[in-house]
């Protein structure tokens, strides 16, 4: 099981923090080969479920979580949203968390933990810098455009 964590300072209100790292279909345009698709449609609450389709072809897997959490910020109150991986190649969990930060920004904290079904602990270093390098660059990008 690999552990990562990243964490954003940005100058954003709560509320703007957390629409931009909740719009799940946002994550497709920002995470190479990835679509995501959300069911049921709607606006999201516990029992959603987030599927990410990744890869290119026969390579591609999807990627089911669920909202177990949906705990959105509310009069300056910090929002928190942990999804629970399902699928049979990824599992593990993923929280994302907003909260008030320094100097009236917002802090944001993407926490994660995977594990990829077949691939065995030796690996565990290369799952790390890869999800950090692909999470980070996704976070920057939700965060940084409207």
């Amino acid at each position: 099981m690999v552990e990562i964590l990243l964490e954003r300072t940005v100058p954003l209100p709560l509320g703007e923090a957390w629409r931009r790292v909740t719009e799940w279909r946002r994550h497709g345009e920002v995470v190479p080969w990835t679509a995501v698709r959300v069911e049921p449609p709607g606006p999201t609450r516990r029992g959603t479920v987030v599927v990410a389709r990744s890869g290119v072809g026969p390579l591609a897997f999807d990627d089911p979580m669920e909202v177990t959490v949906w705990r959105p910020p509310r009069d300056g109150a910090p929002g928190l949203c942990r999804l629970e991986k399902r699928g049979r190649v990824v599992l593990g969990w993923a929280e994302l968390e907003v909260r008030p930060g320094p100097g009236g920004r917002t802090r944001v904290v993407w926490r994660e933990e995977i594990r990829v079904r077949l691939v065995p602990s030796l690996f565990d270093g290369v799952v790390r810098r890869s999800a950090r390098y692909v999470f980070g660059r996704a976070l920057n990008r939700l965060l940084r455009r409207a």
